[in-house]
């Protein structure tokens, strides 16, 4: 099996499916790319069996044949190539493969393609078409919640409910949520499953910034994501997801609107005199003033900031982990913020004060038993 394809046109496609890759790989064929070539095209795979993506390009090519490729090599190779054209010659009987780029010559152990794991495919799904833009947007605004913590594997993803009205995103690790609604997408039949965070990190980075659309293929177990010339398919999370909609607090008197980047600025320099395991921050809020301080009694380290703010509601002392605030607000549209409270105890809402008529963004921060200092 030879062909011939652009060293540049190649390595983009392998670094766009390259994140599929396993890291720690049981199989050892898992930290190969499959390629195969069927007419002139060439098709590469990449998977950890619970992710796999595949994208294709045209080559120059006599003869359909299939190898496994060991990825670290290949790919550190092509990105100190310049460049040109480069061919492939596989030994189909003793997957030796040797590479001509040039005038270099480089040789390398392939395995048996057959050997390669199969990429699933998603049979009997029910689909939905996305802007590629809308898609990126909801991972964008809810991937930062999702929980890292394994014990509870619901958490560790996005749940996604489809309706015929809209789209609803939910992130959380029980610090911090966000509720994500797309009110211009919707879905024929109601559904909901949960992403996993490894197949929302490669959909970020691959997806296409322009105006392309993204079909989704869902059944019980797997979703199919199909976009410009890549596909991802992905093994969905099989837990109950817990009933955000219960700790979202509803009645919630007090309110305080203030600009995104003055707090946002204002909190990053408060936080760095804050204790470093707990990063907690004071909110104190009277009248139309908003006072931000920390202290770590370890070091002797404090901070105090004062800013304008407009606020409904009585005077309150609030205290929250800055970082999860700073992570709000650094991932929130708008110049405005308005933050809904109800007591010191009670989780505190942050939303764009101007609303989008399309989306719906809602975040909500557990907040933390202040210590009695100031």
């Amino acid at each position: 099996m030879r062909f011939i394809v652009s060293t540049s046109t190649l390595l983009k496609h392998l670094q766009a499916v390259s994140g599929a890759l396993s890291t720690s790989a049981v199989l050892p064929i898992l930290e190969n790319f499959l390629f195969e070539i069927k007419a002139g095209n060439l098709v590469i795979s990449a998977t950890d069996l619970q992710t796999s993506m595949t994208t294709s390009l045209s080559v120059e090519s006599k003869e359909d044949g299939k190898i496994a490729v060991p990825s670290k090599i290949l790919l550190e190779t092509l990105k100190t190539l310049a460049e040109q054209p480069i061919s492939f010659s596989v030994d189909e009987e003793t997957f030796a493969i040797e590479i001509s780029a040039g005038d270099g010559k480089y040789k390398l152990s392939g395995e048996n393609g057959d050997d390669f794991p199969r990429i699933p495919v998603v049979e009997e799904a029910a689909s939905v078409n996305l802007p590629a833009i809308v898609l990126a947007e909801a991972i964008n605004k809810t991937i930062f919640a999702v929980s890292v913590d394994e014990l509870r594997p619901a958490m560790t993803g996005v749940f996604c409910q489809l309706s015929t009205q809209d789209l609803t995103f939910v992130a959380t690790d029980a610090h911090k949520l966000v509720r994500y609604k797309r009110k211009d997408a919707s879905a024929e039949a109601a559904t909901s499953f949960i992403l996993p965070r490894k197949a929302l990190m490669l959909l970020k980075t691959a997806l296409p910034t322009d105006s392309g659309n993204v079909s989704i293929e869902y059944n019980a177990t797997s979703a199919f994501f199909k976009f410009a010339n890549i596909n991802l398919v992905c093994r969905l999370i099989d837990e109950r997801y817990p009933d955000y909609e219960a700790v979202i607090p509803q009645d919630n008197p007090n309110k305080l609107t203030l600009e995104r980047s003055l707090f946002l600025n204002c909190l990053k320099r408060v936080v760095i005199f804050a204790n470093k395991s707990t990063h907690q921050v004071r909110l104190k809020i009277a009248g139309s003033e908003l006072n931000i301080s920390s202290e770590d009694l370890d070091f002797a380290n404090e901070a105090h900031e004062r800013i304008a703010c407009q606020y409904e509601g009585e005077d309150m002392e609030i205290g929250f982990n800055a970082k999860f605030l700073i992570e709000m607000l650094s991932n929130i549209s708008g110049d405005e913020i308005t933050i809904e409270m109800s007591a010191s105890n009670r989780a505190g809402l942050l939303s764009p004060t101007i609303k989008d008529a399309n989306e719906d963004v809602l975040m909500l921060v557990m907040p933390v038993m202040l210590n009695n200092y100031g």
